[in-house]
């Protein structure tokens, strides 16, 4: 009998570990990353669903911010807009000493291994990471992803609770790295020497994180910790779930760390230590000339192939990080960036309220509060930008209401890219040249005789109409059929050469076809 116990006994604890180090069933995100597949929009958990009853754009005590059971309602709207995968910005508990704005940034990580409360229905008999791991169940029913974000650095509030996991200065001082107030720099430690409270610290969120269900992690400012310190936090993962992705937020411009104190790991040696794929710099659209757009896409093309294992990218035309497109250069810009996210070879990213043309402008922003949970009483926000710091009101849902305009066009963007999504993903790329400098063109073409392609074209002017672009078009037959998929109906082919008009900041999109 007993040595029955003890073999049955034995055979669960191998099977047990034998399920730990396999793929958690169902979980396909790196795969769907790598190849390019992965749709994916950033969300605040905090302002996802709220309930600004009296429509002041602040939610106020009495009313009802977003949490993780009310999210559950948008989940079908995020599937109609072509959306397979939510990067969920940070779930932990939030610092409230020496914090930014009246909720804490989202970013001042408290603790690894709990939820913030603020994202908890008051109302549900659920525990917070119950709570948690519905929402995250509800969108796999969904067939939409989930990644979780991972804070770079800690809370005041975590620093006097645990000064062994910070950097401090001569005179014991925390470290503030660059002008991120409400943080300090944790003390990961060098490529030699790894901090290994700092590194078990992380484990236990990465614990926590595949026990909610979540497919991925966005490692914030990844650049700031050493290489060794990812590879071994990847490595600890990927034994758990194979699946799991990492997402870098790092940059190829990005050249030094925010603070002298901070490692700096650029973002080609994060992707040699494991992560499957960072941010692309196309945040600098704005500034950029059409050959600056082509030469980028070239750049980050010829990257990923010098890896030996593949590797991809997210296109960060918008983040949180950045001013709504709409500020910069108006509602074309928006659009542009609807297409171009559609159109090229990787991974699409876009913020929660870009679909729906939200500016980001918030009428109480940086204005003294009746109410906070921090010891900042100001409303700090940081302009045109979706706002992590306090009971905010819904993405998209200001007084000015949802840009259908917009929206209708990010739909039929997405849907376009799904309907293509081989010929888009494993297509070949093709710059095309064009009689002005502003004015970009690009093709997608299949890899075989009389191909299916895509033109697309488009005036990085925000200033002055284009009345005559010419571009040449290779291996055009006489025979193609062209479809105009995006645009006035001024596109014309005619002898291997398109001519069209552009508005200010116009993009253009046609399909041909033999």
């Amino acid at each position: 009998m007993n040595f029955c116990k003890k073999t049955i006994i034995t055979l669960l604890l191998a099977l047990a570990f034998s399920n730990i180090c396999q793929a958690r069933e169902g979980n396909d995100l790196r795969t769907l990353f790598l190849n390019n597949q992965a749709a994916i929009c950033g969300i605040n958990i905090r302002n996802f669903n709220a309930k600004d009853l009296n429509g002041n754009e602040i939610i106020d005590k009495d009313e009802e911010s977003g949490n993780f059971i009310n999210a559950i309602e948008r989940l079908d709207e995020i599937k109609e807009l072509g959306i397979n995968t939510l990067h969920v910005l940070p779930i932990t508990p939030v610092g409230k000493l020496k914090a930014l704005g009246t909720a804490g940034s989202l970013y001042a990580i408290a603790d690894f291994e709990g939820i913030n409360e603020q994202l908890v229905d008051k109302n549900s008999d659920l525990s917070p990471k119950k709570q948690a791991k519905k929402f995250i169940d509800e969108c796999h029913k969904r067939n939409i992803r989930v990644i979780v974000d991972l804070p770079s650095c800690g809370s005041y509030d975590l620093f006097l609770k645990h000064p062994e996991l910070f950097i401090k200065d001569d005179k014991q001082m925390s470290i503030v790295p660059s002008d991120w107030t409400d943080v300090r720099l944790f003390n990961t430690g060098n490529n030699d020497k790894l901090n290994e409270d700092v590194m078990n610290a992380h484990k236990r969120f990465v614990d926590m994180v595949i026990e909610l269900g979540a497919d991925g992690i966005r490692a914030d400012v990844a650049t700031i910790k050493p290489s060794e310190f990812w590879v071994e936090l990847i490595k600890y993962t990927r034994e758990k779930d194979k699946e799991f992705m990492f997402l870098a937020e790092a940059s190829d411009s990005w050249r030094e760390p925010p603070s002298k104190y901070a490692e700096f790991t650029p973002y080609d040696e994060l992707l040699k230590a494991g992560f499957d794929g960072y941010y692309g710099s196309f945040f600098n659209l704005k500034e950029w000339s059409a050959q600056d757009l082509i030469e980028h896409i070239k750049f980050n093309n010829n990257l990923l192939k010098s890896y030996s294992e593949p590797k991809s990218l997210i296109l960060s035309f918008t983040t949180h990080d950045e001013v709504s497109p709409i500020l910069l250069h108006g509602e074309n810009y928006s659009t542009m960036i609807s297409w171009l996210e559609a159109t090229l070879p990787f991974n699409p990213y876009s913020i929660d309220g870009f679909a729906q043309g939200d500016n980001y402008i918030y009428p109480w922003a940086n204005t003294k509060a009746e109410y906070t949970e921090t010891d900042d009483e100001i409303y700090f926000v940081h302009r045109g930008k979706l706002d992590i710091f306090n009971f905010s009101r819904k993405p998209g849902g200001s007084k000015n209401g949802i840009n259908e305009k917009l929206l209708d066009n990010f739909k039929t963007a997405y849907k376009f890219r799904a309907d293509n999504i081989d010929l888009i993903t494993n297509g070949e790329f093709t710059q095309l040249k064009t009689n002005d400098e502003k004015v970009f063109a690009y093709m997608i073409s299949e890899k075989k005789k009389n191909p299916k392609r895509i033109i697309v074209l488009g005036n990085l002017d925000f200033k002055n109409t284009k009345d005559e672009i010419c571009v040449k078009l290779p291996k055009l037959h006489k025979r193609d059929m062209v479809e105009l998929i995006k645009g006035d109906g001024s596109l014309k082919i005619h002898r291997r050469k398109l001519s069209t008009e552009l508005t200010t900041g116009e993009i253009e999109v046609a399909k041909i076809f033999h």
